[in-house]
């Protein structure tokens, strides 16, 4: 099940986008008032979830501990200059907003009930040398607002039309937002949905990216909060 679905994902390059409206940079008012300042973790992948850490019926498939140097060798395009279809490829702050260290898990949870797929995606923490992590949030936003509605082609020819919104996290940070999108292929009576979650802690960003699926979801949105909660009582 998991080979077919990560097939359909390769295909449904969805993009970030959002509307003119965006969403306050921070969580809100209940967020707001509980984050504080936060003391990052001494090790960057102390701050990972773990099995004990994550919500019911989720479970690790994969975590990659070892804080590895993702800066790139020459100087990237920027998120902001990016074209649409480049922002949901794989990672891509880590092509285009290269981090100092970056430790990833990757998250399923099983099919419930009548679901077809379950939930796949990643947590990722990205830390970034003092104030840069801010500039990577406003770029996300600005690139997700240039990109709100656009039309991808693929190279056999086939056109996908793209939409996207932005939402607050609602989860306790310096900085956080949701981005929920769709992507339709011609003819499909349903399109694919997906959420990509942002939370920034200091000069750390915590990403939660969901693979795609057909039926909305709120899967990322409470493996974010519990992705917070594990960075901030790592926190030493």
């Amino acid at each position: 099940m998991r080979t077919r679905h990560c097939a359909v994902v390769g295909i449904v390059l969805a993009v970030l986008g959002v509307s003119a409206c965006a969403a306050d940079r921070k969580a809100g008012p209940e967020a707001a008032a509980t984050s504080g300042p936060v003391a990052a973790p001494r090790n960057l992948r102390e701050g990972l979830l773990t099995q004990e850490r994550l919500p019911k019926g989720f479970r690790l498939t994969k975590v990659e501990a070892d804080p590895t140097s993702t800066a790139a060798s020459t100087t990237p395009v920027p998120i902001a200059s990016l074209r649409c279809d480049e922002l949901e490829v794989d990672s891509f702050m880590t092509r285009h907003a290269p981090p100092l260290e970056n430790v990833a898990a990757d998250l399923e949870r099983t099919p419930t009930g009548g679901e077809g797929d379950g939930w796949f995606g990643r947590e990722l923490l990205d830390r970034y040398a003092p104030g840069r992590a801010a500039e990577v949030m406003d770029a996300i936003r600005g690139a997700a607002k240039r990109c709100a509605s656009f039309t991808t082609t693929l190279t056999d020819g086939t056109k996908i039309r793209e939409t996207a919104s932005v939402t607050p996290a609602g989860v306790p940070a310096d900085d956080s937002l949701l981005i929920h999108f769709t992507s339709t292929f011609p003819g499909a009576s349903k399109p694919f949905e997906k959420v990509t979650g942002f939370a920034r802690q200091g000069d750390v960003i915590l990403v939660v990216q969901h693979s795609s699926s057909h039926e909305p979801s709120t899967d990322t949105q409470e493996v974010l909060a519990a992705a917070v909660k594990s960075y901030r009582s790592a926190g030493g």
